[in-house]
C-alpha cells in the first residue's frame, strides 16, 4: 500500500493550543493515520504557545507579503506532531485567545488571519513546498473553510479536498467588504462560490466547494440535512448530500487509559473496579462534598452554554437533589449560566459542587470517580466527554442527539436482557426527559450487581480512533486516486 499525503489544515491542535475538541481530534488523528498509510503534516497558525513550543524548524517559505506584512513558513515538530507553522506575527502574536482577544471579542481582523490559513494551505497544495505535495488537503471547520476555495479557483493540478464540519454553528460569515481582499477572483463572490446572503461565508465556501464533506458522526450527518440542525446550510448540504459523509470520532487512548493514568489517585480497569472507590472519595472531597460511596456522583465536564443544555440541569436539578444524589461540575462559559452554578452550589451544600475554567487533572478525576456523566447537549456533532465517560466507568447520561446516540446504547429492558447497554439516552431534549433520565439512573444504580455489569460494558466499548482512521483513509485513497485520474 503506498503511502498518502494528507494537509490537515486546522485553526488549533491539541496539545498546543485547545478550545474544544476540535484540537482533540487535530491532535489525536495523524498518529491513526499513519498507521494506515496516511502521512500528515497539519498546517496551523503561528499563535505564541505554538512558536514557544516548536521543536526543531526549517523555513519552507518566505512571503514578501502575507495579509499586510512579510510572513514565513516553518516546517517543524512538536509533541510528536509534524507541522508546518506559519510565522506572521502581525496575525497570529497576540495575547487573547486564537479567535478572541483578552477582551473576549471576536478579533476585528479574523476574515484575514484565516484568510491566510485557507491561502497557504492553497500554495502547500500546489507544491509551494518542494518534498511535500499532499494528495489530499483536510480542512477543518470554518477557520480552513477558504481553503478549498483557493484550491477550487487556482490554475493547474490541485490535490483533493476534504470540509469536516465539527460544529455547523460556527460558520465564520464576514461582510461583503472582506471578498475584495482575499486574492480570488471577482467570480468567486456568488452564490456557487463564497457568497452566502450577502456575506462572505468560509464554512460555506468549503462546503460548496470540497470534493468531499465530512462530519463527526452518522447521526449528525443525518441532522444537519433538516432545517432544525442545519443552521440555514442544509438546503446546500441537500444539494451535495451525495459526497456527505459521517465518521464517529475517536478518543486518544494513551491520553485516556484509566489503567494508566498517572492524574489519578488510584488507576484501575475493568477487572479492578473496585480501585475506582479511591477516585469516586478524591473528587467528592475536591468539591468538599461528603464521601458517601453509596451515594449517586454525577458528574459534568463541559461549555457552560445552551447547546451542552447545562440550563436544562439548572431546571431539573430538583430531581436531582430529590433522589438524594451529588453533583459536580467543571466549565466555563455563559456568565448568567456560571452565576446560576455558583448560586446552585452555595444553595446545595454538600449536594453540590463547582469549579470553573479547565483543569485536564480535575477533568480525568471526574471522568475516574463520577458514578455517571452527564451530557444534555440540545445539539451534539460527536462529543468527546461520553467517549472518555464510557473508557472510565462513568455511565453517560445523554441526549438522543447527534453523537450521543451514536455512542451510547441506552439501557432499556432489551438493552439490559441482551447485556449491552453502556448507559442512558433521553428524548426529547427537556427538562422534564432529563429529569427523568435522572430518576432512571438511579434506579439503575440500586442495583449494584447491574451496575457493574454496565460499567464492563461501556469500558469494553472501543472508542479509538481505529475505525475511524480506516473510514479517513478509505475516503482519501479514493479521492486521490479521483483526481490522478
Amino acid at each position: 500500500m503506498s503511502e498518502l499525503k494528507l494537509l490537515s489544515v486546522v485553526s488549533e491542535i491539541y496539545p498546543l493550543v485547545k478550545t474544544g475538541g476540535l484540537a482533540d481530534v487535530a491532535g489525536a488523528l495523524p498518529a491513526a493515520l499513519k498507521a494506515q498509510g496516511v502521512a500528515v503534516r497539519t498546517l496551523v497558525p503561528g499563535y505564541p504557545a505554538v512558536m514557544a513550543a516548536l521543536g526543531a524548524r526549517e523555513e519552507a517559505f518566505y512571503f514578501d507579503h502575507l495579509f499586510g506584512a512579510p510572513a514565513r513558513l516553518y516546517a517543524a515538530t512538536a509533541a510528536g506532531l509534524d507541522l508546518f507553522v506559519i510565522d506572521a506575527p502581525h496575525l497570529y502574536d497576540r495575547p487573547g485567545g486564537p479567535y478572541t482577544g483578552t477582551d473576549g471579542r471576536d478579533y476585528v481582523d479574523n476574515a484575514q488571519r484565516f484568510a491566510a490559513l485557507g491561502a497557504v494551505a492553497s500554495g502547500i497544495g500546489l507544491g509551494l513546498v518542494p518534498g511535500f505535495v499532499p494528495d489530499v488537503v483536510h480542512a477543518h471547520d470554518w477557520q480552513a473553510g477558504l481553503a478549498p476555495a483557493y484550491l477550487h479557483y487556482a490554475s493547474g493540478r490541485r490535490p483533493g479536498t476534504v470540509m469536516s464540519i465539527h460544529n455547523i454553528a460556527f460558520q465564520g460569515q464576514f461582510p461583503a467588504s472582506v471578498a475584495p481582499l482575499l486574492g480570488l477572483p471577482a467570480h468567486a463572490f456568488s452564490m456557487g462560490g463564497i457568497e452566502y446572503y450577502g456575506t462572505v461565508g468560509y464554512l460555506k465556501a468549503g462546503l460548496q466547494l470540497a470534493d468531499r464533506i465530512t462530519t463527526v458522526s452518522p447521526g449528525y450527518a443525518a441532522e444537519i440535512l433538516q432545517p432544525e440542525a442545519g443552521m440555514g446550510l442544509e438546503g446546500l448540504l441537500n444539494q451535495r448530500r451525495g459526497v456527505l459523509s459521517g465518521i464517529l470520532n475517536g478518543l486518544d487512548a494513551a491520553a485516556w487509559d484509566p489503567a494508566a493514568d498517572s492524574l489519578l489517585p488510584s488507576p484501575f480497569d475493568a477487572k479492578r473496579l473496585d480501585a475506582r472507590a479511591a477516585n469516586k472519595a478524591a473528587l467528592q472531597a475536591r468539591f468538599g462534598l461528603p464521601q458517601e460511596p453509596d451515594t449517586l456522583l454525577f458528574g459534568v465536564v463541559s461549555r457552560l452554554s445552551w447547546q451542552k443544555g447545562l440550563d436544562l440541569l439548572m431546571d431539573g436539578l430538583g430531581t436531582l437533589i430529590d433522589i438524594g444524589a451529588q453533583l459536580v461540575v467543571l466549565g466555563s462559559g455563559d456568565p448568567q449560566l456560571t452565576e446560576r452554578y455558583a448560586g446552585s452550589a452555595r444553595v446545595n451544600p454538600g449536594r453540590v459542587g463547582v469549579q470553573f475554567g479547565y483543569d485536564e487533572e480535575l477533568a480525568h478525576l471526574i471522568q475516574a470517580g463520577s458514578d455517571a456523566l452527564l451530557v444534555p447537549s440540545r445539539f451534539e456533532p460527536c462529543g468527546l466527554t461520553q467517549l472518555a465517560a464510557l473508557r472510565y466507568g462513568a455511565l453517560p447520561v445523554v441526549a438522543r442527539v447527534g453523537g450521543l446516540a451514536d455512542t451510547v446504547i441506552d439501557v432499556n429492558e432489551m438493552a439490559r436482557a441482551s447485556g449491552v447497554g453502556t448507559g442512558v439516552q433521553f428524548s426529547p431534549v427537556t427538562v422534564p426527559a432529563l429529569q427523568n433520565a435522572l430518576t432512571r439512573t438511579h434506579a439503575l444504580w440500586q442495583d449494584k450487581t447491574l451496575w457493574r455489569t454496565l460499567q464492563r460494558n461501556a469500558m469494553a466499548t472501543d472508542v479509538s480512533w481505529d475505525r475511524a482512521a480506516r473510514a479517513y483513509a478509505e475516503l482519501f485513497r479514493n479521492l486521490a486516486r479521483e483526481r490522478a485520474a
